[in-house]
């Protein structure tokens, strides 16, 4: 996997709308503090100039706002290198987690927080990240950051050699330091709709 920073079919209302159910059960309603573009590959869903909306799990949208599906299914080679790129636009520490499941229901759940006791009431201190990523999870620990920044960043993620038709990418971003909020706890979410076709000369990935 190589990181730089650059310059400038499916169904889910249900699984998303369980989703928003808990988490409104859960978690206090809290200001938004990040947000981010998915640039490549193309979402599944509009986004506006901040990325929105991107609150609620697996994939976006908010409770208010389910977003508009935009159709876009991208092909891709299984085996191959995916360009990934994204744009913050705006800043909060934490990290990025990159997932691929079959469908949007098998997609793994948030990264646990870790809490913290702070002035202003628990917090976030951390978010737990696997260094040894298991299916469904492609990277984990993408782009940890503390120091203020905005604007793009790109990576390749290796694919796994598979068949899988309307597979679900999701691109998932951890806030640190955050009270939480009652539709996405401490992540923001975007996915996107891919279609995987085996490379035959590439041994068959296992687990997927």
């Amino acid at each position: 996997m190589t990181l730089s920073l650059l310059p400038s079919a499916m169904s889910a209302s249900r699984v998303l709308s369980a989703f928003a159910a808990f988490t409104a059960l859960a978690l206090p309603a809290a200001p938004a503090a990040a947000h981010f573009r998915l640039e490549a590959p193309a979402s599944w869903i509009a986004q506006d100039d901040k990325g929105d909306p991107q609150k609620m799990a697996p994939c976006g949208g908010t409770m208010a706002d389910g977003g508009t599906r935009t159709g876009v299914v991208t092909d891709l080679q299984g085996g191959s290198e995916l360009r990934l790129a994204i744009t913050e636009t705006v800043f909060h520490p934490g990290h990025y987690r990159v997932a691929l499941a079959r469908r949007i229901n098998l997609l793994p759940p948030d990264p646990v927080a870790v809490m913290k006791e702070t002035e202003r009431g628990p917090r976030s201190d951390h978010g737990v990240i696997d260094p040894s990523p298991q299916p469904p999870v492609l990277v984990d620990g993408l782009w940890q950051n503390q120091e203020r920044r905005t604007g793009p960043l790109e990576t390749t993620v290796t694919l796994p050699n598979i068949d899988c038709e309307g597979c679900v990418l999701q691109i998932l971003q951890f806030m640190e330091n955050h009270p939480g909020f009652r539709e996405g706890g401490f992540s923001y979410h975007h996915c996107a709709i891919v279609n995987l076709k085996v490379d035959p000369a590439k041994p068959l990935a296992s687990g997927w």
